[in-house]
């Protein structure tokens, strides 16, 4: 498999924003923690943990460039993991 002389270069403004990004959204996860909004709290932080790792992998990790496979098999794991959790949560609450 050859990628050919596909060059994408990302501009340093492009990481300097989705790294502040990722401490707005790291502050946001500690203000959430700190408020009682009882069973809601663990699904806003893994709704801002998804939303955070979405940047991390598109941008730090060239996947916004790779080719459509990479990106089939990465949706599938994400969505392998999504049962996992709905799972555990599903045994965890009926306990």
């Amino acid at each position: 498999m050859e990628h050919g002389n596909n060059k994408h270069i990302t501009p340093y403004s492009t990481y300097l924003i989705v790294w502040v990004a990722l401490l707005a959204f790291t502050s946001i996860t500690v203000s959430v923690a700190g408020i009682n909004l009882g069973n809601l709290t663990l699904f806003v932080a893994l709704v801002i943990a998804a939303i955070k790792s979405a940047m991390v992998i598109n941008i730090f990790m060239h996947i916004k460039f790779e080719e459509k496979i990479f990106k089939v098999f990465l949706l599938l794991s994400g969505m392998t993991l999504l049962v996992i959790f709905l799972l555990t949560f599903t045994d965890f609450s009926f306990r």
